[in-house]
This record gives C-alpha cells, structure tokens and sequence, in this order.
C-alpha cells in the first residue's frame, strides 16, 4: 500500500483529494436530479472500488454480459437494490461480494457521495466510496450476468485520448470513456457520468475533445425499453438501473 501523508490515515496520497471532497461535494455537482423531499423512492447502492495497480490508482468496473435482456454490455460499478432493512454500505459491500467477490473485510470504507436519484425507475442511489486495502481475486461469478472486469486505471481515464462523447442512435448524447486492455470497451451513462463529473469536481479532469464521437455498438442497443430512453434523453449521463432485478447499473 502507498503510504498517506494527509488527513485520512490508511488512504494513499493520491485518493486523500477523493475523501476530502465527501463533505464537499453535492448532489448537483454530480447530476440535476434528486430525490424529491417526502418522496417514496425505491433504494440501491453502488460501490466505487479504488485500489492501487501497476499503474497506479484504478476503480474495479463490471462489464454486463452482451446477451442480458435490459442494458446488455453497460460498465457499472457493483451495485444493486437494499434488502430490507439493509443500509447502503451493507448492499453495496454485498452486492460486490454477489458480482464479483470482493471480500467485504478488504474494504474499507471511507465515505458515500450525494444519493443521486433516477426519475424513470424511481431509484435513488447511493454511491459509496471504498479503498481496496487488501486487494484479493476477483472473478465473474455468473457468465450469464458479467462479461468482463476491468481494472480501470485513474490515469488512463484522465487521458484525453480515451475521452469520448457516446451518440444513442436517437440522438441521445453523453460523456465516456474508453476503457479495456484495447480501449475498445465503451463506459458511459449512470456510472460514466459519476467518474466524469467527480474528476470535474477534484480539478482532475484534462482538456478533451468533445467533439470525438463514438456511436454505441449493436449489442448495447438490445432491449433499449421506452424507460431506458427517457432516461438517455432527460438526463444524458443516466441509466435506469438494472443490477439485480432493478437495481442500479
């Protein structure tokens, strides 16, 4: 582990700017919708895993298997709906043990950004932010459910060259991310927006151009449901969740 310096014992110099913003940061910084006051909504939590590779700072992203009914092929952060009376550290924690098998004691977690909510489904997610103090193995652990993982390093999504703008056939457009051993996987949407406005948040973010244009490839257009669209066409950099039976992707 890199050693830390700053204000959160056990974090890496590189994620203390990530902690601090905690208290910092707002729901608008990250998206224009919230959860109405009084509403009843219904509630899931994501985990946004950073850890340490070769190449420094990374998230842990799951690729959805290309095949699935509803958002075939999305790149998501593990996540998905709270059990009763579970909290959205527990789901979130689970729900990466459930995808992927990150073992929750190797975790440790450090804050939770704004709860972010998503008018078509009704969902109001929470993302919460953990440091992988001791990085394990991690597998797919259903074929029919996850495609791929990825080990999105920090500096290769700062990396202007992997900026894209991602084009829905409808007109729909959104911040993304080339990412993968090829750079041909495409990370947009929900968890796209997230990475993308919390780098704008910490001043990380490098000059990109906006006008590269990647259109979407077949297989995520799959049961694109008339929700899914509204989501895309009033909020840009969201997806109505799917994770387990309706959770957030």
């Amino acid at each position: 582990m890199t050693g830390s310096t700053g204000g959160h014992p056990g974090l890496p110099d590189w994620l203390q700017p990530v902690a601090e913003a905690v208290d910092r940061i707002e729901a608008e910084h990250l998206t224009r919708f919230v959860p109405p006051e009084g509403a009843d909504v219904r509630r899931g939590a994501v985990l946004m895993l950073f850890g340490e590779g070769e190449r420094g700072g990374e998230l842990l992203l799951t690729e959805r298997a290309h095949d699935m009914r509803s958002h075939p092929g999305q790149v998501s952060f593990p996540g998905g709906a709270l059990d009763p009376g579970e909290g959205v550290v527990e789901a979130a924690l689970r729900e990466a043990e459930e995808e992927v098998g990150v073992v929750p004691s190797s975790v440790e977690v450090f804050g939770e950004l704004p709860e972010l909510w998503l008018p078509p489904s009704n969902f109001a997610v929470t993302p919460v932010l953990g440091w992988w103090r001791e990085p394990g193995r991690v597998d797919v652990v259903s074929r029919a459910e996850v495609h791929a993982i990825h080990h999105a390093p920090i500096e290769e999504l700062l990396d202007p060259e992997h900026r894209v703008t991602v084009r829905h056939p409808r007109g729909y457009r959104s911040p993304g991310f080339l990412i993968g051993p090829e750079n041909d996987v495409i990370l947009w949407g929900f968890t796209g927006g997230i990475i993308a406005r919390l780098f704008d948040f910490l001043g990380w973010t490098r000059p990109w151009d906006d006008t590269r244009v990647r259109d979407l490839p077949e297989y995520m257009l799959a049961g694109d449901s008339p929700a899914q669209r509204a989501a895309r066409s009033g909020m840009l950099d969201i997806e109505e969740p799917e994770g387990r039976q309706g959770g957030p992707s």
